[in-house]
């Protein structure tokens, strides 16, 4: 009898054990007692880092019949969604609290919900099979659809909850549509026979380009790229703000780790086919966002728009990866577009964070006239801003402009001198919608003067989210030799 190699999985069966146990926990809790919950939640995430970090240095293991695979690159991005969930949790404790998301009716299920979103994550992550991968995608899809929907006597997250479903669904459909496609022009579901597959030109090329639409068209429905991105800025403007950074965080680690499972590892003789959809995905997703966000006077959807605009710019990396057939800058194309999710997803951590530190009970700090005059309210905060905000510009010495200039030479390295000019020209517009929210708050007057109630858990990891924007910046070498180490092992595996 064959025995399964256990180990890779550690961190996944914890994390399931763990959250089962937190949801029991929390059906005996009272209201007061909810920070049990909260201490407990952090506390698995903390377990599911030590776990990856013991696994990081181990070579890469496949299990459960290939279907499963733990690389460097696996363990890399599970621990910033870690991060980036635990962050998300400490910056909403108090949102959720004052807007009955933890009351009586709903208990700790936003806990619940958010590990359960960051079990299906991990899936996706470590998926090397198309039905593992659709499995932790619907996983994560479905506990955020019920997040969504949390504030359920709240009609426009009600609303936002359906589109996102609806939406949902059809990509969903195109996801599966394009596996079926691709499984019965190759004969497997496993990304490793699929490539075989594809190298060895016996598949039929027209099925496998057919399967190859479908599959980019359900992928970019997850990065929220256009023309996939009708859902984003209703859902993040809709949803309870701290869902919108359970939106906006981590899964876009894990939508960027099946980009190279499937497009990279399972399909890369095809990538000439993906690479032009790519580009078109990119270059109308820079234009439409960065353009549409200039009107927004809503700072969430305007963020949207910008995720919109941002995701665009990370496609150039993963489409820089080959040039006339030339492989040669493939690893640091894929580790400088894995190192712009990374610290894209760093920043909209801390922006999202001091949209919740200036909401509260009864009020949503939603508009851009809410940063007005924030200097004299909260000089430090208004500088962490301040750096959030140059960062997502691409303004050195922050970690935006490292992350954007590591794209950018990626693409010149394959020649397309045109599109590095006009993804240049494209995040100058956007640099006026970022650079309004600081002349907003440094040369405006408030609009109100109350004093700033901070939690010191939120201060502290808020301050340090800021500070590491900026230290990133100063210092990228080490995080983006993490990347490409990462990313040159996992495409030897």
């Amino acid at each position: 009898m064959n025995t399964v190699n256990l180990v890779p999985v550690y961190p996944e069966i914890f994390l399931l054990i763990a959250t089962s146990a937190i949801l029991l926990i929390d059906m005996f809790l009272s209201d007061a007692k909810r920070n049990i919950t909260y201490a407990l939640t952090i506390g698995a995430l903390l377990v599911c880092i030590g776990l990856n970090v013991a696994d990081y240095s181990n070579p890469t293991t496949y299990t459960f019949n290939n279907m499963f695979v733990s690389d460097p690159m696996s363990n890399l991005l599970k621990i910033f969604c870690y991060i980036a969930v635990g962050m998300t949790l400490i910056y909403s404790r108090q949102y959720a609290t004052d807007r009955g998301m933890l009351g009586t009716t709903v208990g700790g299920e936003f806990y619940v919900l958010a590990l359960f979103s960051v079990l299906g994550q991990m899936v996706m992550i470590s998926g090397n099979n198309f039905l593992i991968i659709y499995l932790g995608v619907e996983l994560m899809s479905l506990a955020m659809y019920a997040l969504v929907a949390l504030r359920r006597g709240n009609a426009v997250s009600t609303e936002a909850a359906m589109k996102y479903f609806i939406l949902g669904a059809l990509s969903s459909g195109f996801l599966l549509y394009g596996m079926s496609m691709l499984y019965g022009a190759t004969g497997s579901l496993d990304l490793m026979e699929v490539a075989k597959a594809t190298a060895s030109g016996t598949a039929n090329k027209t099925v496998l380009v057919f399967g190859l639409v479908f599959l980019v068209a359900g992928l970019a429905f997850k990065l929220g790229v256009v023309p996939f991105h009708m859902w984003v800025p209703d859902v993040y403007q809709g949803a309870p703000t701290a869902v919108t950074l359970l939106l906006g965080g981590a899964p876009k680690l894990a939508a960027f780790a099946i980009c190279i499972r499937v497009l990279v590892e399972g399909l890369f003789p095809l990538a000439i086919d993906w690479q032009q959809m790519l580009m078109v995905l990119a270059v109308l997703s820079m234009a439409i966002g960065n353009i549409t966000a200039i009107v927004q006077t809503n700072i969430k959807r305007m963020l949207a728009y910008s995720t919109i605009a941002q995701m665009g710019f990370m496609l150039l990396g993963l489409l820089a990866g080959v040039a006339n057939g030339n492989v040669s800058s493939a690893a640091n194309a894929y580790s400088s577009a894995m190192f712009y999710s990374i610290t894209y997803v760093l920043t909209t951590l801390g922006t999202f964070g001091l949209i919740m530190l200036l909401a509260r009970a009864g009020f949503e700090a939603e508009n851009i006239d809410d940063f007005k005059g924030l200097n004299q309210r909260s000089p430090w905060f208004a500088f962490v801003m301040l750096i959030l905000m140059f960062s997502l510009t691409g303004i050195p010495p922050t970690v935006g402009f490292y992350a954007k200039l590591s794209v950018l030479q990626a693409v010149l390295s394959t020649g397309q001198v045109w599109l590095a000019v006009l993804a240049v020209m494209l995040s100058l517009i956007g640099a006026f919608y970022y650079l309004r929210i600081v002349k907003a708050m440094y040369f405006e007057d408030p609009v109100d003067n109350s004093k700033i109630a901070v939690p010191s858990d939120m201060r502290v990891t808020l301050s340090v989210n800021g500070l590491a924007v900026l230290a990133l910046g100063i210092l990228p070498g080490p995080l983006m030799a993490i990347c490409a180490t990462a990313i040159v092992k996992t495409l030897a595996s």
